[in-house]
This record gives structure tokens, sequence and C-alpha cells, in this order.
């Protein structure tokens, strides 16, 4: 067993619809494809398939509660939660943080391609005021606080869903 883990998950197909992407999930073959719209989330799934961290966060300065200067929200929002006005897109340009909190797990779910056993973790960030959920690559016994940084699968090795976000230790 190597001291990483390997994500085994065919690429989604999609389409482009407008500015959004349609992904294809063939749960049952051809005839039962599940078809699911990224929608005004697609910013979020094109970055990590060019290796780019995108956010969101409100500007709205009338906001009960961020006033237009709130952290970023990862995954994005659309909207605000606070204000229900539209949020902005901005990169994370330095997509590092520490794991918050983790699972070891052992037996994947069913449909899950992510080699077992792995950990499930939850990265919190600077400056994102949400807490990151993915998983880490790194097969070494952790711990939290342990510092972690984001990485992609881009380019052919893109699945064009969640799964092209993971972490490993730095």
């Amino acid at each position: 067993m190597s001291d990483r883990i390997e994500l085994k998950t065919p690429p989604s197909q999609f389409d482009v619809v407008g500015d959004a992407w349609v992904v294809h999930n063939p749960r049952f073959g051809a005839e039962g494809t599940h078809f699911h719209t990224y929608g005004l989330l697609t910013p979020y799934f094109k970055g990590l398939t060019e290796g780019k961290l995108m956010a969101t966060h409100c500007v709205n300065a009338k906001c009960p509660i961020g006033h237009g200067k709130a952290d970023s929200w990862l995954p994005p929002r659309a909207d605000c939660p606070d204000c229900h006005q539209p949020m902005e897109w901005t990169q994370v340009t330095d997509p590092s943080g520490y794991i918050y909190s983790f699972t070891h797990v052992e037996r994947g779910g069913t449909g899950l391609t992510i080699e077992t056993p792995y950990y499930q973790i939850d990265v919190k960030m600077p400056g994102v005021g949400t807490i990151v959920k993915s998983y880490l690559v790194n097969r070494t016994p952790i711990k939290i606080g342990d510092k972690v940084r984001a990485c992609f699968l881009t380019g052919k090795a893109a699945s064009n869903t969640c799964l092209d976000l993971y972490f490993e230790l730095i």
C-alpha cells in the first residue's frame, strides 16, 4: 500500500448551457443518467479543474452581518445567507490551512471511488469563514492542527466534481 491514496474517479461528462455546467451522472447506465447543474456555482468547479480555489464573499455594505467585508465562503454560495444579495467571486490566493477535524475512513460508500483507507478532513483557512471538507492524500497518522495545502486534479485528470479538490500535508 502506498503512503498516498489515489482517486479512481473517471471524469464526469458535462454540457455547457449558458455559463453553467450540466453534469451527467450515469448511475444506472445511459438510460439512468442523472443530470445535475452546477448553475451559479459553476465558477467553483471550473476553477478546481484549472488549479484555482474560487470562493464567494458578500460585498453588500447593508448586510447585517458582514457589512460588505465578510470572510469568503467555501463551499461558495451564490447569494449571501444573511442579506440574500448576490455574492462576488474571489480566488483564494493561499489555499492552505490546518486540520480542524478529521475522520479515518476504512470503507467508502457506494459509488465512492477514493482508495481506502483515507482521511476525510475539515480544513480551516485564513480569510475563509467556513470550514472546507475534503480528503487528504497522505496516509500517515495525523492530528488536529496539522498544516495542509489544497491541491487539484486538473486537465485530463479532473473528475469535474468536488473530488478535484484534495489536501496534502505541508
